[in-house]
């Protein structure tokens, strides 16, 4: 159990146990999202309940907050009328703000979000006929200024909490609408038959937005395991893609306490060239990041390592890095494929998109040595939404402006 203080809050009748892993809102409340379930009972005993009462009211609002949605204590319809607002006085139910949500021409959605203490970040959620894939963001800013990324250019502010990397999902299940529906009752054991869930649409995870997930892995653990909790999202391991730029040492530790699949940002296979666009490759270079995707726990045939690869004009486009990329995949013996996307440009970029003839060639090479090589399609460019191009606008916006557009974009979620 975490050490914690008693805090005293003016109005309030009783001081509220606040655990040095919890940051504390102003209003003295500890926000539940991004807890894990033995956590909740932790600070449910440390609030009053007893050790039975603690263990049944973390289950059932366990249950509530991850599996049904709901972020008001009042429609936990199974606990006790009274126990709801003793909940209420002590217990908050947070999600990120919503700051501006934006819609592109071919489905993909923007939000731009902000965390209780001000920073503002982005997510994106990208539909296709057989999936709905959230690419989620695991910090503010990033610290590794890879050179085609113009989410690089940004200072790295602070990593995400648990709570505002799984808020993320929970929010984007509230804007789709697909949080289940029907009734639940914990003293019934058959009425979990009217529990369905309806045409699910957020089926899949990345974790490729702003920041490298690896430099925040302790956060990042803790919410992907919510995520795929059981008895909470239920969202698959083989459902959730992590995307690093090769931080090495974290790589063994991630695919042991983590699990998910790994995707690499690979980009180049010579050490000038990703020197230059991954500088990153400076402190771990592209040999000792290939024998960690080969030593990586639970890689497999079925379970491919991705690597990412920006087709940049005249850098990293020749036949002959073609041929040096399937040349490094067989040498490690890799199970893997290649996505090769194209270049998304943004404004002071210092790189062209290969053209659509050089990205299929390379593709072709790729593919004629027997690995899958497809080319991305680019999504939600029109809203700076595609891939590299995740980078808060906020400051090109008048405060006003982006507070009547917080307004509309939370009324539209509500509704």
């Amino acid at each position: 159990m975490a050490d914690t203080t008693l805090m005293s809050i003016p109005g309030q009748v009783d001081p509220v146990p606040v655990a040095r892993d919890i940051t504390p809102r102003e209003d003295g409340r500890v926000d539940l999202i991004g807890l894990p379930k033995d956590r909740i009972r932790e600070l449910f005993a440390e609030a009053g309940l007893d050790t039975k009462q603690a263990k049944l009211r973390a289950k059932q609002v366990f249950h509530w907050l991850y599996h049904r949605g709901v972020t008001d204590f009042a429609a936990m319809t199974d606990i006790a009328k009274t126990m709801r607002p003793w909940l209420a006085k002590r217990f908050y139910i947070g999600r990120p703000d919503i700051v501006e949500a934006q819609h592109s021409t071919d489905g993909t959605r923007k939000w731009l979000l902000r965390t209780s203490d001000g920073h503002e970040f982005e997510m994106v959620f990208i539909p296709d006929a057989d999936r709905g894939t959230l690419c989620v963001s695991s910090q503010v800013g990033c610290t590794l200024n890879c050179r085609f990324c113009h989410t690089g250019t940004m200072r790295l502010v602070r990593n995400l909490t648990p709570g505002e990397i799984v808020g993320q999902v929970l929010l984007a299940r509230d804007a789709l609408g697909e949080w289940p529906k029907g009734k639940m009752d914990f003293a019934d054991e058959e009425s979990e038959t009217e529990y369905r869930a309806d045409g699910r649409l957020l089926t899949n995870i990345v974790m490729m937005g702003m920041g490298e997930p690896l430099y925040n892995f302790d956060n990042v653990r803790d919410a992907l395991k919510l995520v795929m909790d059981g008895e909470g999202l239920a969202l698959s391991k083989r459902r959730i893609t992590l995307s690093t730029s090769g931080v090495v040492p974290m790589m063994d530790k991630c695919g042991k306490e983590i699990g998910v699949n790994l995707a690499v940002s690979l980009h180049a296979v010579t050490k000038d060239v990703r020197d230059e666009i991954v500088p990153l490759n400076k402190k771990y270079g592209i040999e000792e990041l290939l024998q960690a995707c080969s030593d990586y726990h639970g890689a497999s045939n079925a379970r491919r390592i991705t690597f990412e690869y920006v087709m940049l004009k005249d850098k990293n486009d020749s036949d002959e890095d073609a041929h040096e990329l399937v040349r490094l995949i067989k040498q490690y013996k890799l199970p893997a494929k290649v996505n090769l996307i194209p270049f998304n440009p943004w404004p002071g970029a210092p790189y062209e998109c290969s053209t659509p003839e050089r990205v299929k060639r390379f593709s072709s090479i790729v593919f004629e040595h027997g690995i899958s090589a497809p080319v991305r399609t680019p999504r939600g460019r029109d809203i700076d939404a595609a891939c590299g191009q995740l980078k808060t606008a906020a400051e090109k916006k008048s405060r006003a402006q982006r507070d009547r557009e917080a307004a509309e974009a939370t009324e539209a979620a509500a509704s």
